[in-house]
């Protein structure tokens, strides 16, 4: 069964317990120390320097989210929190993330629509509710092409059309949630503006869109659909920078067999556990990012569309 946040959190710090977890701190330091380096001398830097950088800091801002999500580097969830909440991104309260990543967790779910939010996959019934134009656009999205390019947009629209939706519904459980985050939000939009003198085009355009395509690379083929919840997540092995831009992230089999485990131990684990092999078996293995790019940069992953199958009592499975 899924864990909840605590349990991932209690989890976390029993094997980190007796440790002070340096590399995730040293990654905190650089994360938030570089965006406010990077945003204060912004008008020194070439557009060319400026940009690739902006999108990392956002890219790696957003693993930074993750690891504290689930429960690191400290045993108290609100330092945690308070780690992590930061809106540098703008677009995505923390709090909802953190709630639809930990439903993410339920590996018996996994690509599962409806079921796991992180997914792109649709019912029959939902491909049926659409046109021509968005059912190109959702045949696109899975190229690695279109994820990039148009990824982003579809990814924020459709988040904010969710909960514009279930605000107009008279569902107010998030308001207080997104009432917090545009004061976090606010103040980053100060900085940047008044502060920095850096046009908020450009952050948006700059830092913010390319930064989620980065993090939308890293998600691309993580997962595909498979009768066998076992079968649905893959490895993508990378060099130094990718490895530490998605921290260790990429390595997805040994997330999710141990969720809690820090990562900057992902990769001896996943060695141990032999996840290359179960992901080669399943979702696939990739020797890197260039090799995803020669096979899906035009051509879909998959197809968007998942027929439901007969399964377990207690999952439904999915082709």
């Amino acid at each position: 069964m899924t864990k909840s946040y605590r349990e991932h959190g209690q989890s976390a710090a029993a094997l980190s317990q007796s440790r002070f977890e340096a590399p995730t701190w040293a990654v905190i330091v650089a994360v938030y120390g570089g965006w406010g380096l990077l945003t204060w001398f912004h008008a020194a830097l070439p557009i060319w320097v400026l940009i690739p950088a902006g999108a990392m800091l956002i890219a790696w801002h957003g693993s930074l989210q993750h690891e504290t999500i689930h429960g690191h580097p400290t045993r108290r969830r609100w330092l945690n929190t308070a780690i992590g909440w930061p809106p540098l991104g703008l677009w995505l309260p923390y709090a909802l993330y953190r709630e639809s990543h930990l439903l993410h967790h339920n590996n018996r779910h996994l690509t599962e629509p409806g079921a796991d939010p992180e997914s792109f996959y649709l019912t029959p019934e939902d491909w049926s509710r659409l046109g021509p134009a968005r059912r190109s656009l959702c045949r696109a999205n899975q190229t690695l092409l279109g994820r990039l390019t148009i990824g982003p947009g579809i990814v924020i629209c459709g988040f904010l059309a969710g909960e514009a939706r279930r605000l107009w519904g008279g569902d107010a459980r998030h308001l207080a949630i997104w009432i917090r985050h545009g004061v976090g939000a606010a103040a980053v939009l100060l900085w940047l503006v008044v502060v920095c003198d850096l046009p908020i085009w450009l952050y948006l355009a700059g830092f913010c869109y390319p930064g989620l395509s980065l993090t939308l690379l890293r998600s691309f083929a993580e997962h595909r659909a498979a009768p066998d919840p076992s079968d649905r997540t893959a490895v993508v092995h990378s060099g130094p920078l990718f490895g530490l831009l998605f921290l260790n992230n990429n390595l997805h089999v040994a997330h999710h067999a141990r969720p809690a485990l820090g990562w900057y131990r992902l990769p001896a684990f996943n060695r141990q556990i032999d996840g290359d092999q179960q992901a080669a078996r399943g979702a696939g293995l990739f020797t890197g990012y260039g090799a995803l790019a020669r096979l899906y940069l035009l051509r879909p992953v998959d197809d968007p569309v998942r027929q439901p199958i007969a399964g377990p009592a207690e999952a439904t499975q999915w082709r």
